[in-house]
């Protein structure tokens, strides 16, 4: 069951970001430009078993295109994501990721995301909690987590090992702490010595470690992502921001693909219609309107159009404006 082994190195994957990767941008994703895995939004784990199942189920939507897929959950109460783990082998999820990164402060009250660094040995039974979920009805899902290099500071000669205790498959390594924030650049060498204790671990048993390494941040395009590679010899990259826009960005390593104002356009009419299709009816609007600057822009009159774009308060209003735009725009 376990797909990263199948994989190619260094493995390129889509990051999950919370009202970008959904099911309709995924899907603009995997048609363009397919990553080697894709990931969900992170969803509660708490949430979908304490009263906001039917609006949270709708974020766990995918289609086979996307394969293989990871589910992201967020928890710091064990309990709650064995059962997010049962959930997922349910739903077909190829692998499950836990988020112990994410700087909202509401998800940090709940003890979860970046907090979970402040507390490792909770951190380690959310884990462990999460792989014994995922052995259901015969099958044994991937855990992997996805996190920071510290939470004040960096302390990742404490908070890796900890995390590689419980050999989770694919520890991902955004590389900043918590309190950095993206304010600051993120250290890529601090990926490296992940990649490091990763190589000199032993657990108490004297078992070595098999768990990839992927770093995050920062990452502009797959030329990029490949030079951080081969500077820390992490095995994969996981790319988020640059995406915006941009379902194009794992189109190819060599040669990054640059897409025509015409294909932005047409992208933009096909997010808006799976948006449609998929969202309207329990997200709102303005979740679109961040795609319009991404999509929307290298071009003369980009930017007035993209004025009037984010004047519009629904889909077939984006749509109308768009089909008044000339098709004869260069590209």
């Amino acid at each position: 069951m376990n797909f990263w082994k199948s994989l190619h190195k260094p493995i390129m994957v889509l990051a999950p970001m919370a009202d970008v990767t959904d099911p309709a941008f995924r899907r603009i994703i995997a048609k363009y430009g397919k990553p080697d895995v894709m990931w969900t939004e992170f969803v509660s784990a708490d949430g979908l078993f304490l009263g906001g199942y039917d609006h949270l189920i709708k974020d766990l939507a995918f289609t086979e295109s996307e394969r293989p897929i990871v589910a992201q959950f967020f928890t710091s109460k064990p309990e709650m994501m064995r059962k997010v783990a049962e959930l997922a082998c349910d739903l077909g999820f190829d692998g499950i990721d836990i988020n112990m990164g994410c700087p909202d402060k509401s998800i940090e009250k709940q003890g979860a995301g970046a907090a979970n660094i402040k507390n490792s040995k909770l951190a380690q039974e959310v884990i462990l909690a999460a792989m014994e979920g995922a052995k259901k009805d015969g099958k044994s899902l991937p855990v992997s987590v996805k996190t920071r290099i510290g939470y004040n500071k960096n302390e990742i000669e404490t908070w890796i090992p900890a995390l590689l205790e419980t050999h989770p498959t694919v520890l991902t390594i955004h590389a900043r702490t918590r309190k950095e924030m993206s304010n600051i650049s993120a250290d890529w060498a601090q990926v490296k010595r992940a990649v490091e204790i990763r190589d000199a671990f032993r657990d108490k048993d004297g078992k070595g470690s098999e768990t990839l390494i992927f770093g995050n941040g920062d990452v502009t395009d797959l030329t990029d992502a490949n030079k951080k590679v081969l500077e820390t010899g992490c095995d994969g990259v996981m790319l988020g921001r640059a995406v915006y826009g941009n379902p194009w960005l794992f189109m190819d390593v060599a040669h990054p693909y640059i897409p025509t104002p015409r294909e932005r356009m047409q992208a933009l009419l096909e997010h808006l219609a799976l948006f449609e299709e998929l969202l309207a009816t329990n997200t709102n609007f303005a979740v679109m309107k961040k795609h319009f600057k991404a999509y929307i822009s290298g071009w003369d009159g980009a930017k007035e159009l993209r004025v009037r774009l984010m004047e519009t308060t629904n889909p077939e209003e984006a749509r109308r404006l768009l089909g008044t735009v000339d098709v004869g725009i260069q590209g």
